[in-house]
């Protein structure tokens, strides 16, 4: 079973060109991600992020709601 993340985009990272890569952080941990599969993702956005590459852009509250259940669930503390 795969599990994809919902992480906020919070800086750009400018070191290579050929790769678009933005710190992203998940409550808290931030980790370097692959955003070439969605350029338009822009700084503050959330993405799903599956094995250090975003997938897709979400919205704040789809975000959000992915946390709640998550936490639920217990497989994440805040």
């Amino acid at each position: 079973m795969c599990l994809a993340v919902p992480g906020q985009v919070l800086e750009f990272i400018e070191s290579n060109p050929d790769l678009k890569m933005a710190t992203v952080s998940f409550g808290g941990i931030n980790k370097d991600i692959c955003i070439q599969f969605v350029p338009e993702v822009k700084i503050g956005d959330y993405v799903l992020v599956h094995v250090g590459f975003a997938l897709s852009v979400l919205d704040e509250e789809d975000a959000k709601e992915t946390f709640r259940i998550l936490n639920e669930m217990g497989a994440i503390d805040e």
